[in-house]
């Protein structure tokens, strides 16, 4: 683990050490503050931190593969991931960004949600 730069007026966390912080935070049960203490850092700089993570912002810049936070419904059912042709699965994806919503209901095949998660995450 990197030590954090400590300057006059502010500390520089390396990247590693942020997604480190940040994926331990998005633990079931976690909490931010216990995370934010253990670490030493201030709990609201995890919550930026977490921000920037969801909006893709808080990543290597070679980075060929990352993780997208994803949320499962409490009210969502499951599909199974092989199936008979003849057998219609019905679906639904939501997608909540700050200034948009989108949602694909009906048959959700393998493409589709590939090209969903690929647009979004680029």
């Amino acid at each position: 683990m990197e030590k954090a730069v400590v300057s006059k007026t502010r500390r520089t966390w390396p990247l590693t050490d942020k997604i480190r912080i940040v994926e331990a935070s998005f633990v079931s049960g976690a909490s931010v503050s216990v995370i934010a203490r253990a670490n030493d850092v201030n709990a609201n700089q995890v919550f930026l931190w977490r921000r920037q993570f969801r909006k893709g912002l808080l990543r290597p810049a070679t980075a060929e593969s990352s993780l997208l936070p994803v949320r499962i419904a409490r009210n969502a059912t499951t599909v199974p991931t092989r199936r008979q042709p003849d057998v219609p699965a019905n679906g639904s994806i939501l997608i909540e960004l700050a200034s948009a919503r989108l949602r694909i209901e009906g048959s959700i095949d393998r493409a589709t949600l590939l090209t969903v998660l690929e647009v979004f995450h680029s």
